[in-house]
């Protein structure tokens, strides 16, 4: 599929929504942020798209991308039904994933991008995000929780990552991390 609306003509949308969608980015341009762009399962696009799963996004090492992206994903998570301890629980570790790719693998180059893929279904969610910066070991990262520790910066999204997922995975030396978060059960009672 194209964009939300579209009538099927490559992401084109009747009715002249198009036009709508660029100005509605123009205020943005002009503030000093440029519309987001991003390429999804092959195709450049903006904000606001509906694809066949599994998606695919490329994006700029910038937050403004990864904020879209996480959007995106995070909108498919609640239209499945995932029950909002897990959405929280998503929410957490992909934020963390994306600033990781972006920030500590990527260096905020803005000539290397991130690669996430994803695939929600209404009982689990895969994501695999994927830098194009050196990598790192994941045993070289110091507990954020030793004494010692406790006072540092790092290690504390990795480790809220993998509290949060149901199963978390680095390879690539470092630079793909795979996470799975299954649909589980409220464990709190409901009101």
């Amino acid at each position: 599929m194209g964009v939300a609306g579209s009538n099927g003509r490559n992401g084109s949308s009747g009715g002249g929504g198009g036009a709508k969608r660029r100005r509605a980015a123009a205020p943005a341009a002009r503030g000093g942020r440029s519309a987001s762009k991003m390429t999804v399962n092959g195709k450049r696009t903006s904000v606001g798209i509906v694809v066949d799963k599994p998606l695919k996004f490329t994006i700029p090492s910038n937050y403004i991308a990864g904020r879209d992206v996480q959007k995106r994903i995070l909108d498919d998570v609640s239209r499945v039904g995932f029950n909002s301890q897990s959405q929280f629980a998503i929410k957490l570790a992909l934020e963390e994933a994306l600033i990781n790719a972006i920030k500590h693998g990527n260096g905020l180059d803005p000539t290397k991008k991130v690669h996430v893929e994803v695939k929600v279904s209404p009982t689990q969610i895969e994501i695999t995000i994927e830098d194009e910066g050196p990598g790192f070991k994941r045993t070289a990262v110091p507990d954020p929780t030793l004494e010692e520790n406790l006072e540092k910066c790092s290690g504390r999204g990795i480790l809220l990552m993998e509290a949060y997922m149901n199963s978390v995975h680095w390879s690539h030396g470092g630079r793909r991390v795979k996470m799975v978060k299954k649909n589980e059960e409220d464990v709190l009672p409901r009101p």
